[in-house]
């Protein structure tokens, strides 16, 4: 039996591949006669502004570890997707790259009908910075009917520090805010957004002295499971048991779905989506 490939040949592989599949008369190199198709070495040296022998080392495996920088360049000198640059990371340092954040633009309609199927639970999609960017008719009749809302007013910390309606809902106003903004400080980190969600941060702390003091705090809480306790104007009080989901290919955005713990519940709320209807 043959020996497994060393750490250095995977990616010496993987990199050969990839300047292979490259057009070189598209990216501005001589379209002669090549004994192999794609990018040579010393191109894609040039295209990342290394030294074409650090290059050339680094397919032989005689490189050593690269640097983060240095894959960075690679990785956009090859024009990799997001998910080939993670796994050159993988194969280069034996971890991801830093979170690159990327503002939301919404789902696929793939997506929305993944949260329609999970009625009567309602269920939203909510991005690293928690602006609700997707939900199913149940959390329209159970949480907010964010189709009558602008988009920029979308947002779970705009509805509990700033909706009074929101805010009589909770059982436990205090511990419900404090657990937001400890779980949505280490969301927006994860998802490298700390300084995108800054003015909006700044905006709420002028708007907010509750969050001002509480964003002071720098607690940070996870949050990937739990109960959800809510007084429902027509429900009543209700109780959820919530997950949250991360969305595959998309660091961005999580899915969150609220099952409720009372299963007679489950026919209410068909019946108030039924009348929505």
């Amino acid at each position: 039996m043959s020996e497994p490939l060393a750490h250095e040949n995977l990616l010496g592989a993987y990199l050969k591949d990839r300047r292979s599949k490259l057009d070189p008369a598209a990216l501005g190199f001589p379209a002669e006669r090549r004994r192999t198709p794609g990018l040579r070495r010393e191109e894609v040296a040039q295209r990342a502004n290394i030294s074409p022998t650090w290059y050339t080392w680094l397919e032989q495996g005689r490189g050593g570890a690269p640097s983060a920088d240095v894959l960075d360049r690679i990785a956009r000198a090859l024009m990799l997707t997001d998910v080939e640059r993670e796994h050159l990371f993988l194969l280069g340092l034996g971890r991801a790259p830093e979170v690159r954040y990327q503002r939301s633009e919404g789902v696929t309609p793939r997506l929305q009908r993944v949260l329609e199927a999970l009625s009567p639970s309602p269920a939203v999609i909510r991005t690293a910075t928690w602006d609700v960017v997707a939900w199913n008719k149940a959390a329209t009749v159970v949480l907010t009917d964010y189709g009558a809302l602008p988009p920029h007013q979308r947002n779970i910390l705009r509805f509990i520090f700033l909706d009074p309606r929101v805010r009589a809902a909770q059982y436990d106003w205090a511990s419900v805010a404090r657990f937001v903004v400890g779980a949505f400080r280490v969301d927006a980190a994860r998802a490298g957004a700390a300084t995108a969600v800054q003015p909006f941060v700044d905006e709420l702390c002028r708007l907010s002295p509750e969050f001002a003091a509480l964003w002071r705090d720098n607690d940070v809480r996870s949050h990937g499971d739990g109960v959800k306790h809510l007084r429902h104007p027509i429900l009543g009080p209700i109780a959820f048991e919530y997950s949250v989901f991360a969305v595959d290919g998309r660091p961005d955005l999580s899915m969150v779905v609220y099952n409720p713990v009372d299963a007679g519940v489950v026919a209410k709320i068909r019946e108030l989506i039924d009348a929505a209807r």
